[in-house]
């Protein structure tokens, strides 16, 4: 029997390491399967992926800047995508591609399980309000923070990333705020950066002031490009964390979407971190 194909889609995604996380996850659960990288032009995302699809493969993750392009390409989306409005992991079913979006759920799954911080409670700062913001915010949210705020260069898009989920907040009374990089909240407990500097090898978007002894930093990115963030974060008493357990877990959730096999992340995470 041919193996059903999967692949990771964006640009860049040379650094990916969601082949190797698939691999392991597949082994794990006897699952049959093939996880690639697909690099997709700025300016043909929709024909690459229509490619892969008619090449009968079964779904795709999404990853930078194609989010909300996968969310506008989706037949149906699951209600954390639909709220977020950017989708980070596709399935192509017969009657229509159904998009979702695992990274809130990666996120506190690994701010939570793996670095073993409670959310409930503590203020957080989410930097950045493009897709990885707004896919994640939902999650962030449902974990009971105090207060979350949401801060961007352009203020308008924070403002707009928050109104999406005003009612939320009020419903499990999390208190929400929008303001620019300059007027970012000081001394938070935890600070998640879901800009794409790291990228750029910036250390980061934001003034240290955001920081206490203790607070948890996480950066999206992982690998050497989020060196400068991590090294900026412990510099300043903080606990700096990358964001390859996100990775991981965000994985897990979708595979358990595609396959309706949760896998065990403990070991693959472990395995990750030791890897040479």
């Amino acid at each position: 029997m041919t193996p059903d194909r999967y692949a990771v889609v964006g640009n860049p995604v040379e650094h990916s390491r969601s082949p190797a996380i698939h691999a392991m996850f597949a082994e794990q659960t006897s699952q049959s399967l093939t996880y690639e990288r697909l690099l997709a032009p700025l300016d043909g995302f929709e024909a690459a992926l229509r490619t892969f699809v008619a090449a009968g493969a079964k779904g795709c993750n999404i990853t930078v800047p194609f989010k909300f392009d996968a969310f506008a390409l989706a037949a149906t989306c699951t209600e954390r995508a639909r709220l977020g409005g950017a989708v980070n992991t596709l399935r192509f079913d017969a009657d229509g591609w159904v998009g979702d979006n695992t990274d809130g759920a990666g996120l506190v799954n690994d701010i939570q399980k793996n670095a073993g911080r409670p959310l409930a409670g503590m203020q957080v700062l989410l930097v950045g309000a493009g897709g990885a913001a707004a896919g994640v915010l939902g999650s962030l949210i449902a974990a009971r923070p105090a207060h979350i705020t949401v801060v961007n260069r352009t203020v308008d898009k924070a403002q707009a990333v928050v109104a999406a989920h005003a009612h939320l907040g009020q419903t499990l009374n999390v208190g929400l705020s929008a303001a620019t990089l300059a007027d970012a909240p000081a001394a938070q407990d935890i600070v998640v950066n879901a800009t794409s500097t790291s990228l750029a090898g910036a250390a980061s978007p934001v003034d240290a002031c955001v920081l206490k002894p203790g607070t948890l930093a996480l950066d999206m990115m992982y690998g050497p490009k989020a060196q400068g963030f991590l090294d900026w974060a412990a510099s300043h008493g903080a606990k700096p964390r990358d964001g390859l357990g996100m990775l991981v877990e965000q994985a897990a959730e979708a595979f358990f979407f595609w396959r309706g096999v949760r896998p065990d992340t403990a070991p693959v995470l472990r395995a990750l971190r030791t890897a040479p």
